[in-house]
């Protein structure tokens, strides 16, 4: 044993690289902790017991994030050279386990505040949501001056990580024989690899797969839990480069497949086609829970909602009890409802597929001779909309840039919503009719302001977003009363409805999984033709078939909803939350994470969804699993094949 040096042990290069890993899962478990703390809203009802195994979950995904992120520190700790226990060296090794660290740590403290907005973890495609934005900096410092707490909270993990890294000591070598160092070195460098290879993976056995999002399922009795279970870096790692939409084959018989469910959708003869000039009105964050009308037996029946004008308006349009959108961000709305595609894991302006081409309200109508445009208020290239909307066939794009005057700019978003719908009905009054036109609004969005000649106007609520509603509706109000004024007016058919839900969230219902996805559905004609409450299912891509069939249109075209009016089909919606789809038929929300049932709950009657129906359904199941297999495949499979119009 003359070999070894008189050292201390506890200064052992490869014990010293065990501490620093505990301390960063030590740091990632608090993050954990904050992340349920700040959120604790939309995790009520865990118990002990699965907030013990949510936590043994997250630690194995901790672990494969943390080797990651700190697989360059790694290395320079194992490699068998006398030079790693030079001082410049660890204190090289210390500062680029600082910086991944403190970024890591970052990444997961954002996701206490932005999980409200998205209801799951960050992917990577959020680097592609804001590349188009110019003012990302005044939305930074914004931010910061806003969640100064969650900043607050990322500055003392630093701190904390810093303070502890001063108790790793690291000192050697501690073999004085060449041949013995460089041998158990190179022998150590091997087993360390291999512990690698098994933290990254979950596992060391041969039939593991490398852990990815939907294995968090495991650890948890609820879908939307999963994200207590993740972190945000490995979501980010795991999603990098990849598209969830890859091809499947539930049906082999293509057949079988469209007598479940087909996208294309065939013309009736119903009449010669009606050239009414087509208005889709898209509000930011509009939740139904803002409204009274689909509220009356809230707060004992004195809920009042904060939009008594679009109140007004659905007493003399269609509205439906069961409204949903199909996603959750601004990207998902859009293409959902002016072009009847829906986002399935990936928005579809994101994926490899967006150069697709496509049906919309705007490239068919347009066919028919109609003046197309789109309207947001926005710095113009915001969310990457104008390129969007070109390839859905709406040529003419307003936003910032043609309003023209930035004394009436928010300083965050773009144009206050009440000035911007002013200058929307100025524009349509110039246009040729018919036309076909959408209009954005961007005003109810953090950080939740109005003009400062319209503050104490509103009585606003318990939410910060609520007077920013209210400002919206004062804003679509005044829209009316002008646009009720034009010639083109009475011979129009508009449509009402949200871009998602808000973060905000009214009564415990919005946190479940159908009250994230409640939004309105509105038709509206000046004639008062369109006229009542329909306690159906409707969902935002219905939007574009049942404009379409409500125009007699006479061409066959690709749409992944509805005609909500004609068509004799089951009413249904489905969206994809947390790596599994859920669909609404009738009274039920089935959830399925692409191979096997989760749950089946009646949402109607149980609310809360604290019951599930799984084995109680069997008919049921059966049925609305062979429905979403059936979307799943027709959405995947055309999305690849470039199929989405008819040819």
């Amino acid at each position: 044993m003359n070999f070894l040096k008189s050292l201390d042990w506890r200064s052992n290069i490869y014990l010293g690289l065990l501490k620093q890993l505990l301390l960063a899962m030590f740091l990632f478990l608090l993050c954990r902790l904050g992340f349920y703390v700040f959120n604790l809203s939309y995790f009520e009802g865990i118990t002990i017991q699965e907030f013990l195994r949510i936590l043994w979950g997250g630690f194995k995904f901790d672990l494969a994030a943390i080797l990651y992120i700190n697989s360059l520190v790694i290395v320079l700790m194992i490699l068998p050279h006398p030079w790693r226990f030079a001082n410049a060296y660890q204190s090289t090794v210390k500062y680029i386990f600082f910086i991944c660290n403190a970024a890591a740590i970052g990444t997961n403290v954002v996701d206490f505040i932005y999980y409200k907005f998205t209801l799951r973890r960050t992917t990577a495609d959020i680097f592609q949501q804001f590349e188009n934005e110019t003012n990302k900096s005044s939305l930074f410092f914004q931010f910061i001056l806003d969640y100064w707490y969650a900043v607050l909270f990322w500055t003392l993990m630093v701190w904390l990580m810093i303070w502890l890294y001063r108790f790793i000591r690291i000192k050697g070598p501690m073999i004085n024989n060449a041949v013995v160092f460089y041998s158990s070195g190179l022998g150590m460098m091997v087993m360390v690899v291999g512990l690698f290879i098994g933290g990254v993976r979950g596992g060391f056995r041969h039939s593991t797969r490398p852990i990815t999002l939907s294995n968090a399922g495991e650890y948890v009795s609820r879908p939307e839990r999963v994200n207590l279970v993740l972190n945000t870096p490995f979501a980010i790692m795991r999603t990098w480069g990849k598209t969830k939409i890859r091809k499947v084959n539930y049906f082999s018989n293509e057949a079988e497949l469209d007598s479940i469910y087909s996208p294309v959708h065939y013309p009736k003869d119903t009449g010669a086609f009606k050239k009414l000039n087509v208005v889709v009105i898209i509000l930011e964050s509009f939740s139904k829970e803002f409204f009274g009308v689909f509220n009356k037996d809230k707060e004992g029946g004195t809920y009042k909602g904060f939009t008594p004008f679009l109140d007004s308006l659905t007493q003399h349009s269609i509205t439906y009890q069961y409204s949903f959108a199909n996603g959750r961000k601004s990207i998902d709305g859009l293409p959902s409802v002016v072009s009847s595609i829906p986002s399935l894991g990936v928005p579809y302006v994101l994926t490899p597929f967006a150069s697709n081409e496509i049906s919309s309200l705007g490239s068919l109508l347009k066919e028919k001779g109609y003046h197309t445009s789109f309207f947001h208020g926005a710095p113009n290239g915001s969310m990457g909309f104008n390129s969007f909307m070109n390839l859905a066939g709406f040529e003419h794009y307003y936003g910032m840039s043609e309003y023209n005057n930035d004394d009436d700019f928010d300083d965050i978003w773009g144009i206050w919503d009440e000035k911007f719908l002013q200058f929307y009905a100025s524009k349509l009054n110039e246009f040729q009719q018919p036309f076909a036109s959408s209009f954005f609004s961007v005003s109810s969005h953090h950080p939740f302001k109005v003009p400062e000649e319209y503050e104490g106007k509103f009585r606003g609520g318990p939410q910060p977003i609520n007077q920013c509603i209210e400002y919206t509706d004062y804003g679509l109000r005044k829209f009316f009363q002008m646009a009720s004024k034009m010639p083109w007016y009475e011979n129009t058919l508009f449509v009402i409805t949200a871009d998602h839900t808000s973060s905000n969230v009214q009564f415990k219902t919005g946190h479940t999984l159908w009250g994230v996805y409640s939004i309105p559905v509105i038709f509206f004609r000046p004639d008062h033709s369109l006229v009542g409450m329909k306690e159906e299912i409707v969902q935002q891509i219905d939007i574009m078939p049942t404009v379409l069939g409500y125009l007699n249109y006479d061409q066959p075209y690709v749409s992944f909803g509805r005609d909500a009016w004609k068509e004799n089909s089951e009413p249904f919606a489905f969206n994809y939350r947390d790596n599994v789809y859920q669909l609404f038929m009738n009274r039920y929300l089935f959830v399925f994470d692409g191979k096997i049932p989760v749950a089946l709950y009646n949402f109607k009657e149980d609310e809360m969804l604290t019951e599930n129906l799984l084995a109680k359904e069997g008919a049921m199941v059966q049925k609305m699993e062979r429905k979403i297999k059936a979307i799943i495949q027709q959405y995947n499979n055309r999305m690849v094949e470039n199929r989405l119009v008819v040819r």
